[in-house]
C-alpha cells in the first residue's frame, strides 16, 4: 500500500463576532494557509486548464450575484477572510467557487474536469436503532488533492446570529463537513454530471456553509431544494432526533434534487449517483469506478456491526483498505502524477446526541483520533473544545 505523509497539523481556529469579524479572524489566524490555498489552486488551474489566476478570478466574479441573493453573509465572511489574509476579495471568492470555475474552464480548454474534481469521499449515517449507544452517528472520510494536507484547518465558530458550528475545511474556504449546535451534521460527496457546465447559480461550498446555519434537518432539506444550484453534489444530513437523509443534486432548482432515505438505520454514499433517473447523467463513474467498491465496503462494514456500531468500530470501518490504494482509507495512487494524486485528508465522526466529534487529521488507519465535546457553558449555543484522544474519551465513559 502506498504511503503518503499525514498533515503536520490541523490548526483549530476559534472565531467570534459578526460575519465580517469572523472572516477577518479566520484570515488573520490562518494567513499562511489561506495564501497557500491560493497558490495551490493557481497551480491546479494551470495544470488542468492552462488558465492563469487573473482568468480564474474573472470567471469567479460571475457568481457574486447568486451568492448575494442566496447568502449575503457568505460574501461578508469572504471579504473578512481576504482582509485578514492580506488578499484581494476576488482571490478568496475564487477559492470558494473553484469547483464551478473548473467546469467553466473545461468548456475552453482540453481539461479532464472530472479528474480535477477527484474528491473521493465516503460518507455515512448511523441511526439510533443501529448504534450500540442509541445515538445518531454521522461522518465521513474526506479525500482530496495532496496540497490540502498543508492547508486544512478546523474552524470552531461561536455566533450571536445563528447556531454555533464546527467545520473541517481548506483554509480560505467557507465550509466542508461540519456540525452545528442545533444538532445538524453535514457530510458531502462530489458528484459529476454531464449537466455540469460552469453555469451560474449557488456554488457548492456556499451551500455547505449555508447548511450549517440551519436549525433543523427540515430547514436543511428545504434549503437544498429551493436554491438554484450551480453544480452537482451530494449532501448527507444527520439530525439529533435520530433522522438522516441523503440529497443528490444536479444543476438547477427544485426539480434537480433526489432524496435517499436510510434503510435499517443506515445511510451511505460515495461519489456516484444512486437515484435511477440521475444515474444516466453520471460522468465521473467511468473515470473513477473505485467509488463503487468504497460504497460496498462502507455498507458491508456497517451491516456487519449493525445494532452494535460504536465510534470505535466506525474508526475501523473508515480505515478499510480493500481495493488499495484507493479504498475507503485512501493512500494515493503513485501511478498518477503528483499534481493529480489524492488521498484521505481527514476523517470525522459526529455523535449528535453527545454533541461530540472525533477527528483524525490524515488517514484514519495511522492517525490518532482527537475527541472534541461541547463546553458546559450555560445557554443554547455552545462551542466545541478539544479535550482528549479517542482512547481517553472511551475510558472516561
Amino acid at each position: 500500500m502506498t504511503e503518503v505523509a499525514f498533515p503536520v497539523e490541523m490548526p483549530r481556529l476559534e472565531l467570534r463576532g459578526s460575519a465580517l469579524e469572523r472572516g477577518r479572524q479566520y484570515g488573520e489566524k490562518a494567513r499562511d494557509r489561506v495564501r497557500r490555498s491560493v497558490d495551490s489552486y493557481r497551480r491546479v488551474f494551470e495544470h488542468y486548464a492552462q488558465w492563469d489566476w487573473p482568468t480564474v478570478v474573472q470567471q469567479a466574479r460571475r457568481y457574486v450575484g447568486a451568492i448575494e441573493q442566496f447568502a449575503p453573509h457568505a460574501l461578508e465572511e469572504m471579504k473578512g477572510i481576504a482582509e485578514g489574509a492580506g488578499l484581494q476579495f476576488e482571490d478568496v471568492l475564487a477559492l470558494n467557487v473553484r469547483s464551478e470555475v473548473m467546469f467553466a474552464s473545461g468548456a475552453n480548454a482540453n481539461a479532464n474536469i472530472s479528474d480535477a474534481l477527484a474528491n473521493e469521499c465516503s460518507a455515512f449515517a448511523v441511526l439510533p436503532e443501529a448504534s450500540l449507544s442509541g445515538h445518531t452517528l454521522v461522518g465521513q472520510n474526506w479525500d482530496w488533492l495532496l496540497h490540502a494536507r498543508e492547508t486544512i484547518v478546523f474552524l470552531d465558530v461561536k455566533r450571536d446570529d445563528g447556531p454555533d458550528f464546527v467545520t473541517i475545511v481548506e483554509a480560505g474556504l467557507l465550509a466542508k463537513t461540519g456540525m452545528n449546535s442545533s444538532g445538524l451534521a453535514v457530510c458531502t460527496n462530489t458528484l459529476v454530471s454531464v449537466l455540469d457546465d460552469g453555469a451560474g447559480g449557488v456554488p457548492y461550498h456556499v451551500m455547505l456553509r449555508a447548511l450549517l446555519d440551519c436549525e433543523s434537518i427540515t430547514d436543511g432539506v428545504s434549503l437544498v431544494f429551493s436554491a438554484d444550484k450551480a453544480l452537482s453534489a451530494n449532501y448527507l444530513l444527520g439530525y439529533v432526533d435520530g433522522l438522516a437523509i441523503d440529497l443528490e443534486v444536479i444543476p438547477g432548482g427544485v426539480s434537480s434534487v433526489r432524496a435517499l432515505m436510510p434503510e435499517d438505520g443506515l445511510l451511505t454514499h460515495t461519489n456516484h449517483f444512486l437515484s435511477a433517473d440521475f444515474v444516466r447523467s453520471d460522468s465521473r463513474l467511468p473515470q473513477s469506478p473505485n467509488t463503487l467498491f468504497r460504497l460496498q465496503c462502507l455498507k458491508s462494514g456497517l451491516k456487519r456491526d449493525a445494532g452494535a456500531i460504536t465510534v470505535e468500530s466506525l474508526t475501523k470501518i473508515l480505515s478499510d483498505h480493500r481495493n488499495a490504494p484507493l479504498g475507503v482509507c485512501s493512500h494515493g495512487d503513485e501511478r498518477a502524477p503528483l499534481q493529480e494524486r489524492y488521498a484521505t485528508i481527514a476523517s470525522v465522526i459526529y455523535d449528535l446526541d453527545a454533541k461530540e466529534l472525533f477527528m483524525a487529521a490524515g488517514q484514519p488507519c495511522g492517525c490518532e483520533f482527537q475527541h472534541y465535546r461541547q463546553e458546559r457553558a450555560p445557554g443554547a449555543k455552545r462551542g466545541l473544545a478539544a479535550v482528549d484522544t479517542l482512547e481517553e474519551a472511551l475510558e472516561s465513559r
